[in-house]
């Protein structure tokens, strides 16, 4: 694997647990407009759980080191 970008938690850009400044990173996009479309995205849809699926990347996605 050449230069592959693993997704991680980022420890500089982070609010809560660093997973959408860390899924922001690896794609390319703007953390702030990725976690404002996942709060909207959470909050008007009932069947996308946003705080377990939240929950579940926290303790997947491994940290920066």
């Amino acid at each position: 694997m050449e230069n592959a970008r693993l997704l991680r938690r980022t420890r500089q850009d982070k609010m809560i647990a660093g997973v959408m400044g860390g899924i922001a990173r690896h794609f390319g996009l703007d953390p702030n407009l990725l976690r404002i479309a996942y709060v909207v995205g959470s909050i008007l849809s009932a069947a996308f759980p946003g705080i377990l699926v939240y929950l579940v990347l926290w303790l997947v996605i491994p940290i920066d080191q």
